[in-house]
């Protein structure tokens, strides 16, 4: 496969097939297109080892979510996204038991502060679930945390979660965190979902303790956003080289991002909290949405 550095499935998959001149079936992957709310949604599912070994990911199930319209802050699509987000994550959750949300990453850092943003806009519910509350009656216990950097807490965001986890006993982890994409296109326009679990650091090379259900002991879904894309993978395609070029000095671990990363991190991150808190609270309206997190 043509090396290019990604997190999403979905481009990991159209490099083998650029790779093999789609010469050569891909066995063990299967790939479909669809549409949820409006919002374009492509769905790849590693079925095998061979599979996972074409393209670099675990076995599992991967969706990726394009919010074409959010970037231009087009009518309607805020709405479109959150009801998008929510009605894919509901379909990977357990069909029942609470939930824990655990945004990674450095709030200090815009590109990577993803997660941590994502929590500010979650609902927590576990605590009021022996209240009657109206707005909750069909709601799930949401608990969330951000879970933080090694480098600022001294912890492994892994420890954390894992003991958090043990504590409360969630049905299931949604990790939230940010990623790398081989295309500046993608950037911050994509949501990619995964039943898969995820690594903290991996999309910027700092791999820190994989979140998945081996080391967590629950399942753990990962939603993640591209936000910043390597220097190196950057060049390669501007050029339309094949290898990739060696980076030297300054440009070695180069990572690039958007001018108005801020305000694009700020609506993603809303958007999949407020994606998580539909998921799990099903009967809730965006108006009581807003009013709820306001």
């Amino acid at each position: 496969m043509l090396m290019r550095r990604t997190d999403l499935a979905l481009e990991a998959r159209e490099l083998w097939r650029q790779s093999a001149e789609e010469t050569t079936r891909l066995r063990g992957v299967a790939a479909r297109t669809r549409s949820r709310e409006g919002v374009p949604v492509e769905e790849i599912r590693i079925l095998s080892p061979a599979g996972a070994r074409a393209l670099g990911k675990p076995v599992g199930r991967y969706v990726t979510l394009t919010l074409r319209g959010l970037e231009h802050r087009a009518p309607g699509s805020f709405a479109a996204a959150v009801h998008a987000v929510a009605a894919e994550l509901a379909a990977m959750l357990p069909p029942k038991g609470g939930i824990l949300v655990a945004g990674l990453g450095n709030r200090a850092i815009t590109p990577d502060a993803v997660g941590p943003l994502a929590h500010q806009h979650t609902l927590v519910t576990r605590h009021l679930m022996g209240e009657k509350i109206p707005l909750l009656r069909e709601g799930r216990p949401v608990a969330a945390l951000s879970a933080g950097v090694l480098g600022t807490t001294g912890v492994e965001s892994g420890r954390l979660i894992r003991a958090v986890a043990e504590a409360i006993r969630p049905s299931c982890v949604v990790a939230v965190d940010a990623l790398v994409s081989r295309s500046v296109h993608r950037l911050c326009t994509t949501v990619q979902l995964a039943d898969t679990g995820i690594v903290p650091g991996s999309g910027v090379g700092n791999h820190r303790q994989a979140l998945d259900r081996e080391t967590v002991g629950v399942p753990v879904i990962a939603v993640g956003v591209p936000t910043v894309v390597d220097g190196a993978t950057l060049a390669a395609d501007l050029l339309g080289l094949e290898e990739i070029p060696p980076l030297k000095g300054a440009g070695r671990g180069l990572m690039v991002t958007p001018r108005d990363i801020d305000s694009r991190v700020a609506d993603l991150a809303k958007v999949i909290g407020f994606g998580i808190t539909l998921a799990a609270n099903p009967g809730l309206t965006m108006e009581e949405l807003e009013l709820l997190l306001s």
